[in-house]
C-alpha cells in the first residue's frame, strides 16, 4: 500500500496538483503543499461529495455533520472559546470515520476532566489524532479499548497520563503514535496483541511493569523509543519488516555479540537509525557502536550520547546520506573517516561531537566529495577550522551556530564555488565584524548568493 501511495503521490507532483514541500536525503518527499486553488477546487469537491467537512466552530460541526448525515471524516478547528473537544454526548456522530483535531497546541481548556471521553462515542472511528493537546494533562480514557475499527490513533505531543491496558483490543490498529510529553508513563504490555502495526513510536522516558512484548509485531516498519531497559534486543530480530529504529541504551546489556548474530539480518534492512546512549559507561559507548556497526544498509544515522571508535571501513556504509552526532566525544581524528564517507550529504554536528579538548576542526583535500549540507552548532571548544582546498567540493548549504570559540571563518570557504547559502548565528562579535561588506574576511564569503547573518551572541 505504501508503494502505491507514494506513486500516486508523485504522478499528482509531476502533473503540479502537488507541490514538494521538502524532501529528505535520498530524495523521497517528506512535505508536500498545494496551490490555493487547487486548495479550494478540493474542499469544494469535498463539501460537494460529503467526503469531508471542515469547520473552526467545534458545534456547528457536530450540529452541521447529523443534518447531512452523510459526513464521514471530520477536520475540527479548536479556537480559543472552545470549552471542549466535541459537543455533548447527544450530538455526537456514531458514522464518523476519521476525526481530525487542529490546533490543540495553543488550545487551554477550562478542564481536564473527561476532556477525551466524548470522542469515546465515535465507536467505528478508523482515524484518530489528537496532537499537541500540552496546556492541560489529561487521562486516555479506558473505553478507548471498544473503538475496535481503529486504524489509526496518534496523541503525540499531548499531556496524555496513562496509556489504558484496554488498548490491547485495538487489533485492526496500524499505527499507534504514543510520544507523549509527560515522562514516566506506564505502557502496559500489551502491544504484542496488535499484530497489524506498521508503525510504533513509544513515549520518550517511559516506564513498564517487566519487558515488553515486541516479537509478534511481523508488519513493524517503525519503531521508535526501543529502551533497552524495557525491551529485549532479541525480539528485534523477528521484525523482518522493520525499516526505522530509535533505540535508547540505558544500561550494559548482557550477551549482546550472540544477540546481534542472531538479529543480524534484521539490522542489516534497517535504514533510519537513531542512537541514544544514556548509560554513561564505557562498556555502554562500546556496545553502541557494536550495534550501529550491525546496520550496513542505513541510510540515516544519528548518534546521540557517548561513543566509542567510528568503524574504520567507512565503504561498509556505502549507502549512508545522511549522519546526525551530537555530545559522543569522538577523537579529532575520526573527521577523517568521515570524510571518506562516499555519499553523505548532509552532516550535522552539535555540541560536543568531538572531545573537550578537540581545538581544531579539519575538513581534509578530497574529503567528503558528496556532502551538500552542513549544520555545525554548539561546538564551543573548536578554536579554529581549516577547510582544505578540494574538501566538500558539493558543498550548497553551510549553517554555522554557536560556535563561540571561533572569531574567524576558514579561508577555504572561498573554494567552495557551489555554496549558495550560507547561515551564520550566535557568533562572537569580532567574527561578525571580519566578514561585514569591509571586513578583512569577507573575501571569503563574497561569492554567495545568499548570506544570512543574524546579531553575534551575547555570551561572549
Amino acid at each position: 500500500m505504501e508503494d502505491i501511495a507514494r506513486d500516486c503521490l508523485s504522478e499528482l507532483v509531476e502533473r503540479c496538483l502537488v507541490q514538494v514541500g521538502t524532501s529528505g536525503s535520498t530524495g523521497t518527499i517528506k512535505g508536500c503543499r498545494i496551490h490555493d486553488l487547487v486548495r479550494d477546487m478540493c474542499l469544494f469537491k469535498a463539501n460537494e461529495e460529503s467526503f469531508l467537512q471542515m469547520q473552526e466552530n467545534t458545534y456547528s460541526v457536530a450540529a452541521e455533520a447529523e443534518q447531512l448525515g452523510k459526513i464521514r471524516r471530520l477536520a475540527i478547528y479548536v479556537d480559543e472559546k472552545a470549552d471542549r473537544l466535541v459537543s455533548s454526548r447527544d450530538e455526537t456522530n456514531g458514522h464518523v470515520r476519521s476525526l481530525l483535531f487542529f490546533g490543540l497546541e495553543e488550545w487551554i481548556p477550562k478542564g481536564e476532566k473527561g476532556l477525551l471521553s466524548p470522542l469515546m462515542d465515535f465507536k467505528v472511528l478508523r482515524v484518530l489524532k489528537v496532537e499537541g493537546l500540552n496546556e492541560v494533562e489529561v487521562e486516555l480514557p479506558s473505553e478507548i479499548g471498544n473503538m475496535v475499527h481503529l486504524r489509526f490513533l496518534s496523541v503525540r505531543l499531548s499531556q496524555i497520563k496513562t496509556l489504558p491496558p484496554s488498548l490491547g483490543n485495538l487489533v485492526c490498529l496500524q499505527t499507534l503514535d504514543c510520544c507523549v510529553r509527560n515522562d514516566n508513563v506506564v505502557v502496559p504490555n500489551v502491544i504484542k496483541k496488535m499484530k497489524q502495526l506498521r508503525h510504533l513510536y513509544l513515549p520518550w522516558g517511559y516506564r513498564a511493569k517487566g519487558k515488553l512484548e515486541l516479537s509478534t509485531l511481523g508488519h513493524l516498519q517503525t519503531l521508535y523509543n526501543f529502551s533497552s531497559e524495557y525491551c529485549d534486543l532479541k525480539d528485534v530480530g523477528r521484525l523482518t519488516n522493520l525499516r526505522k529504529l530509535k533505540i535508547s541504551l540505558s544500561s550494559s546489556l548482557q550477551n549482546l555479540e550472540e544477540i546481534l548474530k542472531s538479529t543480524g539480518s534484521t539490522l542489516n534492512r534497517i535504514r533510519s537509525l537513531i542512537f541514544w546512549n544514556t548509560s554513561g559507561t564505557n562498556s555502554g559507548a562500546k556496545q553502541a557502536m557494536q550495534i550501529v556497526s550491525s546496520c550496513r544498509g542505513i541510510y540515516k544515522l544519528t548518534l546521540n550520547g557517548p561513543i566509542a571508535e567510528l568503524p574504520k571501513e567507512p565503504h561498509n556504509y556505502p549507502n549512508l546520506t545522511k549522519l546526525v552526532l551530537g555530545s559522543c566525544g569522538l577523537k579529532e581524528d575520526q573527521m577523517g573517516i568521515l570524510g571518506k564517507l562516499p555519499n553523505l550529504t548532509i552532516l550535522k554536528l552539535f555540541q560536543e561531537a568531538f572531545e573537550e579538548n578537540t581545538k581544531i576542526m579539519v575538513f581534509s583535500k578530497g574529503g567528503f566529495p558528496s556532502l551538500e549540507f552542513l549544520f555545525v552548532t554548539g561546538m564551543l571548544g573548536i578554536t579554529e577550522w581549516r577547510v582544505e582546498e578540494g574538501a566538500m567540493p558539493c558543498l550548497c548549504r553551510l549553517n554555522i551556530t554557536y560556535c563561540l570559540g571561533l572569531t574567524t571563518l576558514p579561508d577555504g570557504l572561498r573554494y567552495l564555488t557551489n555554496l549558495r547559502e550560507l547561515t551564520i548565528r550566535g557568533m562572537r562579535r569580532e567574527l561578525h565584524r571580519r566578514i561585514e561588506e569591509d571586513g578583512e574576511d569577507f573575501y571569503k564569503i563574497q561569492h554567495v548568493p545568499s548570506l544570512v547573518i543574524e546579531e553575534p551572541s551575547l555570551m561572549q
